[in-house]
């Protein structure tokens, strides 16, 4: 990408209150970038901008709506990078995705819209290769945990030359805060995908949805999404705590086994990767694994019929609306810690630990969204030569992880045995 763009990146929906957030993070940490603000009205742009204080003084407005292509067109061609919260990416994502692609400008965003990725790749992964554009889907806490503390593990393992990764297991240890409206609309999206759409349905359950060649994938065994552990079977530490499937698992696998695609399978032919979260040590414990992995699998399993029944006006008024947020107070009090444990070909066992104050789904999620922005936008240097439709790990895998430690974000690899 030219030098010659006159932002180096806009935050796309930056009225919304993610946007705002990431908006916020921006105007403190930004490190001299210049930044845009954009959407479709010019007041509320102007008004967040004010919010923002001195810092933000300057900020260029952009009005831009996901109905009017060439606006987007134009907000693209203006920045390095687009930050985009503007969701359900499968109803207003893919012609941001376009423009981007077109123009050669880099693009984040928080979808969790495994089909939104899959079309995105069909569509658009060849023309963003040909104008060197990173297109970087999963860019919040869903799914930086999961796919830069795998690429940390990688990364560890190569340096100290103790072979692939073969089992891999993260577990979410602790957590306080909960998920957004715009995650959860984006759920309903892929339910509702699911219930109209049967090729659509396969695919959300294929372990390799996201998959740079399907057929050069490796068999290695069935890989299910949700299922329920003594801790003790996934790592030695774990004695003692039982596990249930992660809600998220049915994404955040897939963006994981993409990385490993995208890397030419540098994390291994024999690489298997899975999700948990703890549920304690109590002697409850068993019971509320089994009971959350068994209802999160009818879910899963159920939610294409579910919401074929039901009329869409009915779900969105029930279900929290994008753009709503918990208070300031919850949102700083809010935190997660992630444990990823890997055995090695050569035996070699490893503990990845990340952790992070701020509620997941929003405070952690608007500074993850905004560092890999800034990553793609003044560290290009440090970039690795990819481009097309890819994952975190893929697109800036060491400069993320660089930016992490600054960003009040801990990652912290160490060998077990």
């Amino acid at each position: 990408m030219p030098d010659t763009r006159e932002l180096d990146a806009v935050v796309y929906g930056a009225t919304g209150f993610v946007g705002k957030l990431t908006a916020q993070y921006l105007s403190r940490a930004g490190g001299g970038a210049r930044i845009g603000l954009a959407g479709r009205s010019a007041e509320r742009l102007r008004a967040v901008r004010d919010e923002l204080g001195a810092a933000a003084r300057d900020w260029p407005i952009v009005v831009a709506d996901a109905d009017q292509p060439a606006t987007l067109d134009a907000m693209a061609a203006r920045t390095r990078v687009v930050i985009t919260t503007v969701g359900p990416y499968t109803r207003y994502g893919m012609p941001l995705v376009a423009a981007c692609a077109a123009a050669g400008t880099d693009y984040v965003d928080l979808t969790g819209e495994a089909m939104f990725v899959r079309d995105s790749i069909d569509t658009y992964h060849k023309q963003a290769v040909d104008n060197r554009a990173r297109i970087v889907h999963a860019c919040g806490f869903d799914s930086i945990p999961s796919d830069i503390s795998v690429y940390a593990l990688y990364r560890t393992a190569r340096d100290e030359g103790t072979g692939e990764l073969l089992n891999t297991d993260y577990v979410l240890r602790s957590f306080s805060g909960g998920l957004s409206g715009g995650t959860i609309a984006s759920m309903t999206e892929v339910f509702r995908t699911a219930s109209s759409d049967p090729d659509a349905r396969r695919q959300i359950f294929d372990p390799h949805t996201l998959s740079v060649d399907r057929p050069a994938e490796p068999e290695v065994g069935p890989q299910p999404d949700l299922s329920w552990h003594r801790g003790g079977d996934i790592a030695p530490e774990l004695a003692g705590i039982w596990t249930a499937g992660f809600l998220m698992a049915p994404y955040n696998t897939r963006i994981v086994r993409r990385s490993n695609g995208l890397l030419n399978w540098a994390y291994g032919r024999r690489f298997r990767y899975a999700e948990h979260m703890s549920v304690g040590s109590s002697a409850a414990a068993p019971v509320l694994s089994g009971l959350a992995t068994g209802v999160g699998n009818l879910t899963f399993g159920l939610a294409g019929r579910f919401f074929r029944l039901l009329p869409p006006r009915l779900v969105e008024r029930v279900l929290p609306k994008p753009g709503t947020g918990p208070s300031q107070s919850r949102r700083e009090n809010g935190y997660y810690r992630v444990e990823t444990y890997t055995t090695t070909s050569t035996g070699a066992r490893y503990l990845a630990v990340m952790a992070q104050q701020g509620d997941p789904g929003y405070q952690a999620t608007s500074v993850l969204l905004a560092e890999s922005a800034l990553a793609l936008a003044l560290d290009r240097d440090a970039l690795p030569e990819h481009y097309g439709v890819l994952t975190p790990a893929a697109a800036m895998g060491d400069a993320l992880l660089a930016r992490l430690p600054a960003a009040g974000v801990t990652l912290e690899v160490s060998r077990l045995s």
